[in-house]
This record gives C-alpha cells, structure tokens and sequence, in this order.
C-alpha cells in the first residue's frame, strides 16, 4: 500500500529482458533509507518487489502482465521514475490509498501553465467513466491527484509547483504515456454496486449516479 506522496525521482541506470519480464536497476536515495531484501517500492505507479540493493540503487523485477499493462516495458536508461516506499503501519496518509496496481495505461494530451499551476489533460476510455468523480482522487504514475475537471473523454488533474518539480511531470509531454490507477474505494463501490443486480449493471453506472448515492 502507498499513499501516492512520491518519496523522489530515481534514475533508470540498467532495464534488460528476463524471458518477456524486465529486470531494472534504478539509482535511488531516500526509498533505500531502510530497504530491505522483498520491500515493494512503487516505480511511477507499479509496486515492484526489491530483489537487491545497494546504498545507490535497487534491482526489481517486472514480469510479462506488468510490463504488457503498465509503461514499465518501455522504460530506458536514463529516464527519471517516480518512487515511493511502502506505507509503514505508523506512517503518514498524505495523499489517498494507492495499491500500486495499475488499472490503465493512459495518454497525455494537453498541459496547460498556468500562474500558478499546471493543468494537465489525460485520455480514458469512456467505458471508466464511473469510476472518475469530480474532486475524486486518481494516481498518475503514482502521484495522487484530485480531479479537476471531468470531460467526455478527458480528465484533467491540476498539478502544483511543487509536485511538478518533484516528480516525472516535469518530463511530460503531450502523447507521454502514464500509469493511472483508479481509486480503490470507488472500485469496490462500484463492485457492490454491480452485483445488486441489472439497475446497477456496470455500463450503466455514471458519475450522476454515483453522485446520486453519495459518492
């Protein structure tokens, strides 16, 4: 479990195929505070099992589901991550309950400077319309973020100073691909919801709807 708060922005040093999983060396800091052979340490977005460290750098393996549904397969050496630990039991819930499970791969598509901020707007796939709420919480490659705006096929999260500079953000582009995970107590709403029957089969759970019962 994390919370979505990014620890640092660690350095992808070695990425190499093991079978069609990928092993990754990644230069990191402050996430090897007290590392421990099998800690889970999120890699923008995806919990991923140490299997070796050094005072430097970690070593994690992503097998074939991993790197088929998340942008980990497509990472080279060079590129910065986002990195967070695992939350301990006595630890801080700054941002909102992230599982490090990746639900999408999703594209950038516009990023707006503002004054004082960055709006940055993200594709979905209309069929994961209920599970995106005005003012809901969203992980991007495992940043939490609160959603801003809410289009048809768009979602638009606001990013503050600090988190763009903290984080992968900074690299984004349009047409960069990122790792979302949906809330995951709205996954299980919307599991309950569906199994009470067709009036809650899940194509036709909106965002109105949700908002209807209070969610």
């Amino acid at each position: 479990m994390f919370t979505g708060i990014i620890a640092e922005r660690g350095i992808i040093r070695v990425t190499e195929r093991f079978g069609n999983g990928r092993r990754l060396v990644v230069e990191a800091h402050t996430v090897l505070a007290d590392a421990a052979f099998g800690d889970s340490i999120s890699i923008n977005g995806v919990c991923l099992t140490v299997t070796a460290f050094t005072a430097s750098s970690f070593s994690a393996e992503a097998v074939e589901h991993t790197v088929s549904n998340t942008t980990l397969g497509g990472l080279q050496a060079g590129d910065r991550v986002n990195l967070e630990a695992a939350l301990r039991a006595d630890g801080k819930l700054g941002g909102h309950f992230v599982q490090g499970h990746a639900d999408r791969v999703a594209r950038i598509v516009q990023i707006r400077e503002k004054a004082e901020s960055w709006l940055i707007d993200i594709e979905y796939d209309p069929a994961d319309a209920a599970l995106l709420v005005p003012q809901g919480s969203i992980a991007v490659d495992g940043v939490s973020l609160t959603i801003a705006e809410l289009g048809g096929n768009s979602f638009t999260v606001s990013v503050i100073p600090h988190t763009y500079h903290a984080t992968v953000f900074e690299d984004s582009r349009p047409g960069r691909l990122v790792n979302i995970e949906f809330d995951v107590l709205g996954k299980y709403v919307l599991a309950a919801l569906a199994r009470r029957g067709d009036a809650a089969a899940p194509g036709r759970i909106t965002p109105d709807f949700l908002g209807g019962l209070g969610y």
